[in-house]
């Protein structure tokens, strides 16, 4: 198993039938923590990480005798939570075999996977377990999330350290279901029109995948999370921005005090931003979507959303995948940008590039009947692929506000660009209209592969979609 390796301590806890009894924790027969097993038939301690990564025989003994584990290594330890992409197997990959034959070379990433339950009540500990700590091998990754596979291969590779990685998923969730009833409380000011998820042959109420496959992790030290989920809220976008927010900072406050302290109580979260999911869709709701999950501001992190990075997946469209084409087959793109979001923000590596072009102004030139867009205030070198992609909303009057549902709405193709900036085609406008707002990937799949219009000309990243209002 791999335990957090952490500067404010490590958390280890178990279970006995004796209240009162003494527990003392051993590393390789030296004595690093006692406490005593309190009146939930619970025993919780924390103790000092060691330096090196292991392995080690940890042990606790009581007055009942002595439960020993082998081979316990200190690393970082990530959750994998959220719906079917992130539950997508290994074995889906494009590259599986590779995948597989190449896994002999990080045995010292291990795979935790909590089996599917939900409950009205709260669990104490984990109930059924898939993959115990497993070493990666063939069998092992088969049925694992690529998602979190990959992620922990990357990390692996660059810190060559123990990596734990826990799946704890479930395909066609809604978030109601992942979060406590304190986190659903703090927006219950917010209409959600659907209080409840069918799922298979069982009714799923709300909290209930929290009560079974996250309340259980709470007393464990952990590094952070990673998350992809929100397909099942698309068409309730305004509900999950407040959801989304709530979850993660009920998340990081339970973490933080089950394990005594010693997960960061802002512990880093990376989560992707939905990729394209039906070819020619006009629906809104996957672009709604994708803005709530950044809190309505377009980019992380950010003041609501800090400590928390994304994966832009809006140019991984797989129409033709053999799982149903609302899960593309892309999961190393997906992955590697969680990667390098984690590199920045979680473990505060400089100068690691992240994060596709963000605009910083926009500006309407009624002469040339063009609108500039500069990304990165005139900083950030972009990489234009395609002309398409941006509309504006044209109106009568120039204090009029733009819904994302409006008629008003027209393309607008790309006439030139340089260093930090480009520059729209407004001509399309009525005469006497105003350009009020101009948005960019609005649509549900927007882009076909690796072929949006904007890339980060460093980084190679998609820039995100964004709705913003324009100055003259």
């Amino acid at each position: 198993m791999v335990l957090q390796q952490s500067f404010t301590g490590t958390s280890i806890w178990g279970q006995s039938s004796k209240v009162g009894d003494v527990v003392h924790i051993q590393l390789n027969n030296n004595e690093v923590a006692l406490t005593t097993v309190n009146s939930d038939h619970i025993w919780e301690a924390k103790f000092t990480s060691p330096k090196d990564h292991g392995p080690y025989n940890v042990s606790a003994t009581s007055s009942l005798g002595t439960v020993e584990i082998s081979d316990v290594l200190f690393g970082d330890v990530w959750i994998c939570s959220g719906q079917s992409n992130i539950e997508f197997a290994t074995f889906g990959l494009l590259n599986a075999t590779q995948e597989y034959a190449a896994s002999v070379n990080y045995q010292s990433v291990r795979l935790f996977h909590v089996h599917r339950e939900f409950s009205s009540s709260l669990y104490t500990d984990v109930k059924h377990i898939d993959a115990a700590w497993l070493k990666p091998n063939p069998k092992s990754l088969t049925n694992y999330s690529a998602v979190c596979w990959l992620y922990g291969k990357y990390l692996s590779q660059h810190f060559n350290y123990p990596i734990g990685l826990v799946e704890t998923n479930w395909g066609g969730t809604r978030i109601e279901t992942w979060s406590s009833s304190d986190a659903l409380s703090a927006c219950s000011g917010v209409h959600i029109h659907r209080k409840r998820d069918f799922i298979y042959n069982g009714t799923m109420y709300n909290s209930m995948l929290y009560n079974a496959m996250i309340y259980p992790l709470l007393r464990n030290t952990i590094n952070g999370v990673i998350w992809y989920q929100g397909e099942s809220n698309a068409g309730d976008a305004y509900q999950y921005s407040c959801q989304f927010l709530e979850m993660i900072r009920d998340w990081r406050g339970k973490f933080n005090a089950a394990s005594k302290g010693t997960t960061n109580p802002a512990f880093p979260f990376g989560f992707v931003q939905l990729a394209p999911w039906r070819e020619g869709e006009t629906s809104l709701d996957f672009p709604q979507l994708r803005w709530a999950q950044t809190a309505n501001i377009g980019y992380v992190p950010n003041s609501l959303l800090y400590n928390v990075f994304m994966a832009v997946a809006i140019d991984l469209p797989d129409f033709q995948s053999p799982y149903e084409n609302i899960h593309p087959r892309y999961k190393h793109a997906i992955a590697y940008r969680l990667y390098l979001g984690a590199l920045s923000v979680a473990y505060h590596e400089r100068y690691v590039d992240f994060e596709g072009p963000f605009p910083t102004s926009a500006v309407v030139d009624r002469t040339n009947l063009d609108l500039t867009i500069e990304y990165g205030r005139g900083l950030t070198p972009i990489e234009i692929r395609t002309n398409s992609g941006f509309e504006v909303c044209c109106v009568n009057h120039a204090t009029q506000i733009c819904n994302p549902y409006d008629t008003h709405w027209i393309n607008s193709t790309i006439k030139s660009h340089d260093f930090a900036t480009l520059n729209l085609d407004i001509s399309s406008c009525n005469h006497g209209s105003h350009v009020v707002q101009v948005r960019y990937a609005w649509r549900e799949s927007p882009c076909a592969l690796y072929h949006c219009a904007v890339y980060g000309k460093t980084n190679n990243l998609p820039g995100p979609p964004f709705t913003l209002h324009v100055s003259s």
